[in-house]
């Protein structure tokens, strides 16, 4: 059960489209809260707050804040669109979109009969930290590109700074938010029709899919929700897209189960995703290169799918000098740097597709 108390909003700490940060007192103590006004309606220094107290208390990873559920000052209306699809459905904070395929929807009679992504190459990514190695790269060299994000993780959109950031620096033509997920440009059902609906709203070069901050893992081998990046491969493929799997790869995590490439990437791969797709990996050093290809050997994957070895090296300073403070796991590019010289790999292999280039197959020895 959720566990909620009363509080007092204090100064504003920050404030994004559709995201405000606050301080808020709550049995005498000041502590932190965050605000999605499309559900609660706005809130002003002095009202009485009703908060989701539950992932402070248990010290989960939500930054110090609780979360407004209800204004008590006020009935608070949602300013999102209109629309009759429900999200978050059949709980105290369902809310309604228009979603790019009901019939108000300007894109409703193309999505009827829309069933081809026409090859258009999409990255699945599994950490939201991937997101912006790829766009970045991507769109410094000219590509047009939308974001499709998930429910496996954050609901909102609005909680992501990276998209807010980006979008900011035009960098993405639109983002797509799928399931449960809500707050993108459009609403989508599912992965199939928010992949067409990306295509047909935004026309893009690439599009990317990944879920929002905040992935859950168990340490067991089925237990995570990337294991979602199977199940959107194969959607790609059925809609005749291309389909490029970023591998999730690090030296630095101390689980084992995260070294080289992750449990999760290999149970996706291996058992999951039912189509071939292109996975890229990063040229490495010789130590790391050969503790991947003997993963990949081990697992199989030769055999799967269209392994190919990719300079990712110009991510480096894409990323440098972007400005953001791009982490992952709270860990920065020198720490984690065979993580986003994958993400580097990967954006480079799409770019030379883009090209029209091959990108030369590992074979098993």
């Amino acid at each position: 059960m959720l566990e909620s108390k009363i509080g007092l909003i204090g100064r504003q700490l920050f404030a994004r489209n559709d995201i405000k940060g606050y301080s808020v007192l709550i049995e005498g103590r000041e502590e932190k809260c965050i605000v999605y006004p499309a559900l609660t309606g706005e809130v002003k220094s002095g009202d009485e707050v009703l908060l989701n107290t539950t992932a402070v208390s248990l010290k989960l990873g939500s930054g110090g804040y609780h979360y407004v559920m209800a204004c008590l000052n006020n009935t608070g209306k949602s300013s999102l669109p209109g629309g009759h699809i429900m999200k978050m459905r059949y709980t105290p904070m369902q809310l309604k979109v228009l979603s790019a395929e009901e019939e108000d929807s300007p894109y409703h009679e193309a999505l009827k009969v829309a069933d081809s992504l026409w090859g258009i190459p999409v990255l699945a990514a599994t950490l939201h930290s991937m997101l912006a190695p790829l766009v970045l790269y991507l769109s410094n060299a000219g590509y047009k590109i939308a974001y499709i994000m998930t429910d496996g993780a954050a609901l909102p959109i609005a909680f992501s700074q990276t998209v807010s950031q980006l979008k900011a620096e035009n960098r993405l033509a639109g983002t797509v938010t799928i399931g449960h997920a809500f707050g993108g440009d459009l609403e989508a059902v599912n992965i199939y029709s928010g992949l067409l609906a990306a295509r047909e709203a935004f026309k893009p070069d690439v599009i990317v899919v990944s879920m929002g901050p905040g992935i859950v893992g168990t340490g067991t081998k089925w237990g995570f929700t990337g294991i979602e990046q199977g199940q959107v491969l194969n959607a790609v493929h059925t809609l005749q897209g291309l389909p490029i799997a970023v591998p999730r790869i690090s030296f630095a995590d101390s689980r084992p189960r995260h070294r080289g490439i992750s449990h999760h990437s290999l149970t996706v791969l291996s058992q999951v995703c039912l189509t071939k797709c292109i996975v890229p990996l990063p040229e490495l050093c010789e130590t790391e290169l050969n503790y991947i290809m003997q993963q990949v050997t081990e697992t199989g994957l030769f055999n799967q799918h269209d392994i190919c070895l990719v300079n990712g090296e110009e991510i480096i300073p894409v990323m440098q000098n972007s400005g953001m403070n791009i982490t992952t796991m709270g860990r920065g590019i020198d720490a984690e740097r065979s993580f986003f010289l994958a993400a580097g790999a990967a954006a480079k292999a799409t770019d030379l597709l883009l090209q029209g280039k091959h990108l030369p197959r590992l074979e098993l020895v």
